[in-house]
């Protein structure tokens, strides 16, 4: 399509013979163009009614017609099923008219980013009610007939991502996460529909409650606490202290699946899935940054998350009691500028933070974070570097790679291995960010 004008024609004539109804459309806007999906809301007057709604489409070099297909069929079922989810007005491949696979929904309106939604004073004054709507949805995604769509299978989340994680090489924090997921093993629960990615984002809240669950690309066919421990992830709480999303309890939480599923699972359950949820999420982030690491997609973004994963790490130690969050002192050098002088790399690093920290071009902020990002290693690097061979060396240990191997080999978990698992994690921390260090774990109960 040439422009918006070229696309409303063909929504226009595709919705005019699939509905068999006089349509006009108009005010086609883009709201997201990616990789992934392309994204426009519109209006469609059909037989004299405006209807708000949105299209989905695969961009033109990156059509994937059976996965399109798959979302359409899963969140018509979900509806069915009674989630929050839009209503599907059609759907198609590339041959359809409109140049790819697209789904058309109706347009749901509320807030899915997740600071706007965590300062919103109604999603506070509600947070017991979301839980429980949370609760609710994610009972309701279970009773999705696994027919629905010829493509969901089953999928172990767990082994999928050991075997992704133990591809990128070892880390002593996840090794212990690792190690205590098998310890601590689950019930063996009776299969279900799993959305595979219910967090924040793919949440729209509206007035403090669920409005609609969103983006199913990632269901399948797996345990029933998936969904429930990874909304309960502590990335996914953005520095607040609550353990579903930031807002509510796991007793609020499980209020909602049992009022609908008929069964109360254990808070220990949810608190195994999200301490695998932080190991997950930091195999993803390693995965990402490869993307572009190995040359496969020239990004700063995607560097820049491969340093999220010590975020993860810090995480697993927290869930399991090992760290505790509050401020660290960031220790610093003076470094001689040698024969450069003046002025010195330090200083030239401080304007180019200074002049794109004025920009809101989103862009400029992941220049002024990687640039944050170096300074803090220039200046802290060595005498953390330091820190952490003298924690390895009271442990007995000669490097993180000896440790982590150590760990998953069964090496007893004393208070001088601890310490130089955590002394690792957090100089990673400090130098990447050091603010995450103080984010809180759940508030005592």
């Amino acid at each position: 399509m040439r422009d918006s004008n070229d696309l409303a024609q063909a929504i226009q004539q595709r919705l005019a013979r699939v509905l068999e109804a006089e349509v006009s459309v108009r005010d086609v806007e883009p709201v997201t163009a990616g990789a992934s999906k392309s994204i426009w809301t519109f209006v469609a007057t059909i037989n004299g009614e405006d209807r708000d709604l949105v299209l989905r489409r695969d961009p033109i070099e990156n059509q994937r017609p059976e996965n399109m297909a798959q979302e359409a069929a899963v969140i018509r079922a979900a509806g069915e099923a009674g989630v929050p989810v839009p209503a599907i007005i059609d759907s198609g491949d590339g041959d359809a008219g409109l140049g790819a696979p697209f789904v058309i929904m109706s347009r749901e309106y509320g807030e899915t980013l997740a600071p706007r939604n965590l300062r919103d004073p109604e999603v506070q004054r509600n947070r017991d009610l979301l839980a429980e709507d949370l609760g609710r949805a994610i009972a309701q995604i279970q009773k999705i007939p696994f027919d629905c769509s010829p493509s969901i299978k089953y999928h172990d989340d767990v082994a999928q991502f050991e075997e992704d994680y133990r591809a990128g090489g070892l880390l002593p924090a996840m090794e212990i996460g690792w190690r205590w997921l098998r310890e601590n093993p689950t019930p063996r629960r009776e299969r279900v529909f799993v959305h595979g990615d219910f967090r924040h984002g793919n949440l729209m809240f509206n007035h403090g409650r669920l409005a609609a669950v969103l983006d199913w690309e990632l269901p399948h066919i797996g345990d029933p606490l998936e969904d429930m421990g990874w909304v309960s992830t502590k990335a996914w709480r953005f520095g607040y202290p609550e353990v579903v999303g930031g807002f509510g309890s796991i007793s609020s939480l499980l209020d909602g699946y049992e009022s609908v599923a008929g069964w109360r699972p254990e808070d220990r359950e949810v608190q195994w899935w999200s301490v695998f949820g932080s190991i997950r999420w930091g195999t993803m982030c390693r995965r990402q940054a490869a993307r572009t690491l190995v040359g496969e997609e020239d990004s700063l973004e995607l560097a820049l998350i491969g340093r999220r994963v010590a975020e993860n790490e810090f995480d697993v130690l927290v869930g399991l009691g090992l760290a505790v969050p509050g401020e660290r002192d960031l220790p610093t050098e003076t470094r001689d500028g040698g024969m450069f002088e003046w002025p010195t790399i330090d200083e030239i690093l401080q304007r180019i933070i200074s002049t794109t920290g004025r920009s809101k071009v989103y862009s400029d902020r992941l220049i002024r974070s990687a640039v944050s990002v170096v300074a803090r290693e220039l200046n802290s690097g060595p005498i953390l570097q330091q820190r952490l061979a003298d924690a390895l060396a009271a442990a007995g240990y000669a490097s993180e790679d000896e440790l982590a191997i150590a760990i998953r080999d069964g090496a007893e978990l004393t208070d001088a291995l601890i310490t130089a698992v955590r002394t690792g994690v957090e100089s990673r921390l400090l130098v990447w960010n050091p603010k995450y260090l103080a984010y809180p774990a759940p508030p005592e109960r």
